[in-house]
């Protein structure tokens, strides 16, 4: 398994038979190299789309259009992409597990907003979600935009994440601490990867503190397109 960050809140996750994208913005992300995008993008199987904020969904379109893959995401957002794009999707909902190839995906809640911005203002798209990824024994949690959420302690019991991939900026989403409260309150990670920080100023730019708070457990502060194996 190689877990990629893609800056901001993307991700290349090769696991099982699958590489998967999650929420890729690439084109004007000012943390990816836009020269490397076709080593982002190259081989994968599948994009997954956690809501629909710009920075969560600038590419997919694209993406799916140039490799012929499917979407995958909240049935809502998927459905309209579909009748408006023409793309291949994948739409489900929370609760809901979907098979791509070995690895299973199952959408699980977060509490944040979704929206495009259409000609006269916000376009509903569906609501905020994360995903549990499991496959080749390990189970990733990419939690995408949310606060803090009891939630969680579910999570935890039905599927026992060992990584996290947890936004942890703050602003727009929970911060450093609050991202390992929920870590060592609800979830029993070996390791953590922190995103959705050091994109804009008004994001955080280390995860020391996410270190200071979550002993015991491996925190990655991610680079942009070097591998990480879990």
């Amino acid at each position: 398994m190689k877990i990629t960050w893609l800056g901001h809140s993307g991700f290349r996750i090769e696991i099982e038979d699958q590489i998967l994208l999650i929420d890729p913005w690439l084109v004007g992300n000012p943390m990816f190299p836009e020269e490397r995008r076709a080593e982002a993008i190259g081989g994968a199987t599948h994009v997954l789309v956690t809501h629909g904020h710009f920075d969560h969904v600038a590419d997919t379109i694209a993406i799916a259009r140039e490799l012929s893959i499917p979407a995958v995401g909240i049935f809502d957002l998927m459905s309209w992409w579909e009748s408006r794009e023409g793309i291949a999707v994948i739409g489900f909902n929370k609760g809901g597990t979907v098979r791509l190839g070995n690895v299973a995906v199952t959408m699980v809640n977060a509490t944040h907003s979704s929206s495009v911005q259409g000609p006269d203002g916000p376009v509903y798209t569906g609501t905020e979600s994360g995903f549990m990824i499991a496959g080749e024994g390990h189970v990733i949690y990419v939690s995408g935009d949310t606060d803090v959420m009891a939630d969680m302690e579910i999570f935890n019991d039905l599927h026992a994440p060992d990584i996290g991939l947890l936004c942890a900026g703050g602003h727009f989403t929970m911060d450093m601490k609050r991202a390992a409260y929920a870590a060592r309150t609800f979830f029993h990670f070996k390791t953590v990867i922190p995103c959705h920080y050091r994109t804009f100023p008004i994001l955080e730019q280390s995860a020391e503190a996410l270190k200071q708070n979550l002993p015991g457990v491996r925190v990655i502060e991610p680079e942009v397109l070097v591998p990480i194996e879990p």
